[in-house]
C-alpha cells in the first residue's frame, strides 16, 4: 500500500509541535516503509497551496530519506529503481523553482545522491544543468547553480585522484563554456539594471554563486577553459571586487548584504589562483593587492563586513606567503603602514564585541578561541601578520614592538589600549599555527613570552579592579603561551587560574576552566603529564563541586549544555584523578545523572554531551575499585530511559557504558538489568541506526559470557548468529560480525553450535572469494587460530578442517596454505601473534588430522610457526592500558555516527593470559605431546626443512 500524501502532511506539521514530535517521528518511520514515500515527499514540497513549513519539513525529511535509504554501502540502490529514475527526474526542476529555504534541503539531498551517482549513473546531469542556463532569468540561474555548487563543492577537500579528474573533465566538457557564457550575460545584465534594486540585487545573488562555481571547478586544478579566458575573468572579478552601488547598501550594521558576500567569494578565489596558479595568475594579482589594500583601509568596523575583512586578509596573507609578491613587503615604511592601517583596526576591540563579550558570552569564547572555525578579523589580522613575520622576523618585531610598546604605554589608563597591545604581542611572538593540544610551541626568539607575562599581564590575573575582558587578556595568554611555561612558574600561577573560576563573569570563569582543562592535557615529549594526580588532589573535589554548580546554574536543557567548556574540564579533571575519584565519587555521580536526566529531554550540543558521557565513563572506570554494583544501580534507571525513549543522540554513549560496567567484572550471573536488555538486543530496531552497531556489538559480546546457559535454553543461539551475519554482510561491520563470533564461539558450548558451525563457514568462505579487505582476512584468519587453539572445548584444527570439508571437498587445504599460513606471519598485534602461535603448536602436537591427512601441512605449519617465534610476541600490561589520550574537540566527527568514549576503551583480549613467556610454553606443551603420542611428534621432523629440523630441536631437543 502506498503512503499517503495527506497523512504525511499532517505528521511533518506535527513533527514540529514539541508535544507530538516523538509520536509523529515513529509514524513516519512507519510510512518510510511503503512504496513510493520518497515520491509522495517530494510532492508536497511542490504543492503550492501547503504551507512553507509544511513544504520545508517535506525537503528536509526527503534528504534525511536520501541519505538513509538511497543506497547501501556497496552502492546499491535500496529503492526501486523506477523510484530512483523519477526523483532524478524531477528534483532538478523541482529545486530551481522553490524558494531559497527549500532549495537548500534539496541541494543537499542532490548532493548526497550525486556522492553515489554522479557521475557515471547520473551522466545526463551536467548537460541538464547547462541547459536549464538562461540569458536574462536570474531565478532560473540561481536554482541551477545552487545544484552545481551542491556538487561541484565535494571537490575542494579530495586528493588528486584519475577518477576525481574523469568526473571533473566531464563536467568541464558540458558546462565550462555555458557557464563562462552566463558570467558574461550576467555582467552586462548587472550594467542594465543598475537602477533596479530588486533586479540588481538577483543578479548580484547570481553573480556570488558563480564565483563560488568557479571556486569548485578550480579547486583541483585550472580549467583549460578558464585559461584562456584568464585575462578577461581577472577583469570582471577585478570589477566587482571594487564595484560599489548605494542601491546594495544595507541599513543593518550586523548582516552582510549581497555586495560585501560577493567580494569575500572573489577574495577567496584570488587566494586559491595565488596559492595554486601563482605562474599563470601572477601578472594580474597586483591590480588585486593594491585593491584588496584600498578595501581594508578604508573599510568601516561593523561586524557585517567581517567576513570580507577576513577574506582580503587571507588574500594578503597568501601574497606574503608567495615567494613572487612577498618582496613588497620588505620594507619598514611599508611594514608600518600594514601594521596601522590593516593590523591594528582588525585586532583592536570594537563596541560590537565588548557587546558580544556581554551579551552573547559563549559565542564570543567561541570565536575568540584560537583553533576556533569562525573566521574572525582578529584571527585573519594575526595570520597575515604572522605569515610577514615568517618571511621577515627581525624587521616585522622591530616594527610591531613600537606599537606594542606605544599601546602598552597607553594601556596604563585604557584597558582597551592594552588589549590590543597583548593582541599585537600574540601575533609577533607565536611561530606557527596554535594547536589545541600545545598552544604555541615555537616561540620568536626576539621576544620573551615569560618576562612580558610577568611585566605587563601578571597583575591583571590576579587583580580585583580589572575589567572582564583584561582578567580573559591574562588568562588567554597563560593558555597560548603554555607549552612555554616550566612545571615551577606553572605552579605559581596555577591557583590564580583556580580562584578565577570563581568569577561572576561567565567569560572569565569558562576561561579559565578551558586554560585548566588544557594544562591538565599537557605532556612532555615523553607523554608524562606535566600536571598529575597529585598536583590537584588536595582540591579537586572542591573544583569538581564548583564545576558542577555552574554547569548547573541553568535548569532548561538547552542552557545546561550550552558550555561544554565546563563539562571538558570536569571529564579533564575526573581522567588526571584517576582512581583519586573514589573517595567522592558519589558526589560525582549524583550530578552527572542529574544533568542526564534534564538534557536527554533535548540534546543539542553534542559537544557537551560527549564530554558528558567521557566524565561518566570515567566514573565507571576509575571509580569502580569496591565493584559496579553500585554504579550499576545509580546508572541504570536513566540510562534504560534513554534507550526506551529512544533518545538516539545518547544510545552509542549508553550502551558504551553498560558494556563497559560488564567488562569490568566479567565473571558471575547476568545481573537481572541486563538480563531485560537482551531482548531488544535481539531486535532489528536498535540495530538499524548504524551509529549504535559499535556499541552495540559490544554490549552483546559482553553480555553473552555471563548469560550463556540461558542464550542456549532460550534458542538465543540462533537469534545472535543472524546478526553476525547482518553485520559480516557490509563491508563497515564486518570486522563487528568477528566480534560478535569470537564471543560466541569462547562462550557457547561446541554440542550448541555444531548445527550452526558449517553455515557460519559458508558465510566467512564467501566473503573470502569477493575480493576480500585486509583487515577481514586479518579477523578470519584469527578466527581459525581461536578455533584451532581452543582443543580443550572440543575445538581445534582438525574441527574447522571438518566443517570445512562437509562444504566442499579439499577446501580446507586451499584456504589453509592460501589465506591463514601466510596471513599468519603479517598479524601485528602481539595477542594475536601469540594466539596463531598456541594454535600452530596445538595442530602439530595434537592435529590427527596434520598427522596423517595433512602431513606437508604439519611442514609448513612448523616452519610458518618458526618464523613467528623469530620475533617473539611480547603482550605487555598495556592490554589494560587506562591512559586515556581522547580525540582532541576538533578531530571528533561529532554527530557523524559513531564516536568512541575513550575512558571506557575495550580492553585488548588476552585468549591465553596464563601463557606468559611463549617460547617455553610452546617448547614444554611439543615435549608434553610427544610424550602422550609416544615419541610421534619427533619423528615427523623429517617433513621439516633442514634448517627447519635444526631450529625445532629448540623445542623437541
Amino acid at each position: 500500500m502506498a503512503s499517503d500524501l495527506n497523512q504525511i502532511a499532517r505528521l511533518l506539521d506535527a513533527t514540529l509541535d514539541p508535544v507530538k514530535h516523538k509520536k509523529a517521528e515513529d509514524e513516519l518511520k512507519r510510512e518510510e516503509k511503503k512504496p513510493q514515500f520518497s515520491l509522495q515527499l517530494l510532492k508536497i514540497v511542490a504543492t503550492e497551496n501547503l504551507q512553507p513549513k509544511t513544504r520545508l519539513s517535506g525537503a528536509l525529511c526527503f534528504k534525511n530519506f536520501i541519505r538513509l535509504n538511497y543506497v547501501d554501502e556497496d552502492g546499491n540502490y535500496k529503492i526501486p529503481i523506477e523510484e530512483v529514475n523519477t526523483i532524478k527526474q524531477e528534483l532538478i526542476g523541482l529545486m530551481i523553482a522553490c524558494p531559497s529555504t527549500i532549495q537548500v534541503q534539496l541541494g543537499e539531498a542532490i548532493s548526497i545522491i550525486a556522492d553515489s551517482d554522479f557521475w557515471a549513473r547520473w551522466d545526463s546531469l551536467v548537460g541538464d544543468l547547462a541547459n536549464r542556463l538562461t540569458p536574462d532569468n536570474y531565478k532560473i540561474n540561481n536554482g541551477v547553480l545552487e545544484v552545481a555548487h551542491s556538487i561541484f563543492v565535494r571537490w575542494r577537500p579530495l586528493f588528486r585522484s584519475d577518477d576525481l579528474y574523469t568526473e571533473i573533465n566531464h563536467v568541464l566538457n558540458a558546462f565550462a563554456v555555458p557557464f563562462l557564457g552566463l558570467l558574461n550575460f550576467t555582467d552586462q545584465a548587472i550594467q542594465a539594471h543598475a537602477n533596479d534594486k530588486e533586479a540588481l540585487k538577483g543578479y548580484f545573488t547570481t553573480l556570488s554563486l558563480i564565483v563560488k562555481v568557479f571556486y569548485d571547478l578550480s579547486c583541483q586544478d585550472m580549467p583549460p577553459q578558464f585559461e584562456s579566458s584568464l585575462e578577461h575573468i581577472s577583469t570582471l572579478l577585478h570589477k566587482y571586487l571594487t564595484y560599489q552601488n548605494p542601491l546594495l547598501a544595507t541599513d543593518d550594521d550586523s548582516e552582510a548584504g549581497i555586495i560585501e558576500t560577493v567580494k569575500a567569494d572573489i577574495c577567496e578565489v584570488l587566494q586559491l589562483y595565488v596559492t595554486k596558479f601563482d605562474d599563470d595568475f601572477g601578472r594580474y594579482t597586483q591590480v588585486f593587492i593594491n585593491s584588496a589594500w584600498t578595501l581594508l583601509s578604508e573599510i568601516g568596523p561593523e561586524t557585517k563586513y567581517d567576513n570580507l575583512v577576513s577574506k582580503a586578509l587571507q588574500f594578503l596573507t597568501a601574497i606574503a606567503g608567495s615567494t613572487n609578491h612577498s618582496a613588497a613587503f620588505d620594507n619598514e615604511d611599508v611594514l608600518g603602514q600594514v601594521v596601522e592601517k590593516v593590523v591594528l583596526p582588525n585586532v583592536a576591540l570594537r563596541e560590537s564585541d565588548i557587546e558580544l563579550f556581554e551579551d552573547e558570552p559563549i559565542e564570543y569564547i567561541r570565536r575568540d578561541l584560537e583553533g576556533s572555525d569562525t573566521d574572525s578579523r582578529r584571527r585573519a589580522a594575526t595570520d597575515f601578520l604572522r605569515q610577514l613575520q615568517g618571511k621577515f622576523e627581525t624587521l616585522v618585531t622591530s616594527v610591531a614592538g613600537r606599537y606594542i610598546n606605544h599601546y602598552l604605554e597607553q594601556g596604563k589608563t585604557d584597558w582597551k589600549q592594552k588589549d590590543t597591545a597583548i593582541s599585537l604581542f600574540l601575533s609577533v611572538a607565536a611561530k606557527g599555527s596554535v594547536t589545541a593540544a600545545h598552544g604555541v610551541k615555537t616561540v620568536n626568539s626576539l621576544v620573551n613570552v615569560v618576562d612580558f607575562f610577568q611585566q605587563h599581564v601578571a597583575n591583571d590575573l590576579l587583580g580585583d579592579a580589572v575589567h572582564p575582558i583584561s582578567k580573559v587578556d591574562a588568562i588567554k595568554y597563560l593558555y597560548t603561551f603554555r607549552s612555554q611555561l616550566t612545571k615551577e612558574q606553572w605552579q605559581a600561577a596555577f591557583q590564580p587560574l583556580i580562584q578565577n573560576m570563581g568569577s561572576d563573569n561567565y567569560v572569565v570563569y569558562t576561561y579559565a576552566a578551558i586554560c585548566v582543562e588544557r594544562l591538565l592535557f599537557l605532556a612532555d615529549d615523553s607523554g608524562n603529564r606535566i600536571f598529575g594526580r597529585a598536583d590537584i588532589e588536595p582540591f579537586a573535589k572542591d573544583l569538581l563541586d564548583h564545576l558542577f554548580k555552574l554547569v548547573e546554574k541553568e535548569n532548561s536543557p538547552a542552557k545546561m549544555q550550552e558550555n561544554e567548556f565546563l563539562m571538558r574540564c570536569i571529564m579533564r579533571v575526573l581522567i588526571v584523578m584517576n582512581t583519586g575519584i573514589g573517595s567522592f565519587v558519589d558526589m560525582v555521580l549524583n550530578h552527572l545523572v542529574g544533568i542526564t536526566n534534564i538534557i536527554k529531554t533535548n540534546p543539542s550540543n553534542p559537544r557537551f554531551y560527549y564530554y558528558h558521557f567521557e566524565a561518566i565513563g570515567a566514573v565507571v572506570s576509575y571509580g569502580s575499585s569496591d565493584g559496579t554494583s553500585k554504579l550499576e544501580e545509580s546508572l541504570w534507571e536513566p540510562f534504560n530511559l534513554i534507550i526506551k525513549e529512544e533518545v538516539n543522540e545518547f544510545v552509542p554513549y549508553v550502551l558504551q557504558i553498560f558494556a563497559k560496567l560488564l567488562e569490568l567484572n566479567p565473571s558471575g550471573a547476568l545481573p537481572n538489568h541486563y538480563q531485560a536488555l537482551v531482548p531488544p538486543l535481539m531486535q532489528p530496531t536498535l540495530w538499524e541506526t548504524r551509529g549504535n552497531i559499535p556499541a552495540l556489538t559490544r554490549l552483546l559480546v559482553a553480555i553473552i559470557p555471563r548469560a550463556a546457559s540461558t542464550i542456549v535454553a532460550e534458542n538465543q543461539v540462533q537469534s545472535i548468529l543472524g546478526i553476525f551475519q547482518n553485520l559480516l554482510r557490509v563491508k563497515k561491520t564486518e570486522l563487528h560480525a568477528f566480534d560478535l563470533l569470537e564471543s560466541v564461539v569462547i562462550s557457547i558450548d561446541k554440542t550448541a553450535l555444531d548445527s550452526y558451525f558449517k553455515d557460519i563457514l559458508s558465510l566467512l568462505f564467501t566473503k573470502l572469494q569477493s575480493n576480500p579487505s585486509e583487515s577481514f582476512k586479518l579477523r578470519f584468519v584469527r578466527f581459525y587460530h581461536l578455533v584451532s587453539a581452543r582443543t580443550e572445548a572440543g575445538l581445534g584444527a582438525d574441527y574447522f578442517a571438518s566443517q570445512t570439508e562437509s562444504i566442499q571437498e579439499k577446501l580446507f587445504v586451499q584456504i589453509y596454505l592460501t589465506i591463514i599460513l601466510p596471513t599468519s606471519d603479517i598479524i601485528v598485534r602481539p595477542i594475536d601473534r601469540k594466539l596463531a602461535v598456541v594454535s600452530f603448536a596445538k595442530t602439530m602436537g595434537d592435529s590427527a588430522a596434520f598427522a596423517h591427512r595433512y602431513q606437508k601441512g604439519w611442514g609448513y605449519t612448523g616452519q610458518t610457526m618458526l618464523q613467528m617465534l623469530v620475533n617473539v610476541p611480547k603482550v605487555t600490561s598495556g592490554v589494560g592500558d587506562d591512559v586515556v589520550n581522547e580525540a582532541d574537540v576538533d578531530d571528533i566527527g561529532f554527530g557523524l555516527g559513531f564516536t568512541a568514549l575513550n575512558t571506557c576503551k575495550k580492553s585488548a583480549r588476552d585468549d591465553f593470559p596464563e601463557i606468559q613467556d611463549i617460547k617455553v610454553w610452546v617448547r614444554q606443551f611439543l615435549l608434553d605431546a610427544n610424550n602422550r603420542h609416544n615419541g610421534a611428534i619427533a619423528s615427523y621432523m623429517d617433513r621439516l626443512t633442514p634448517e627447519a629440523q635444526s631450529a625445532m630441536m629448540a623445542y623437541l631437543g
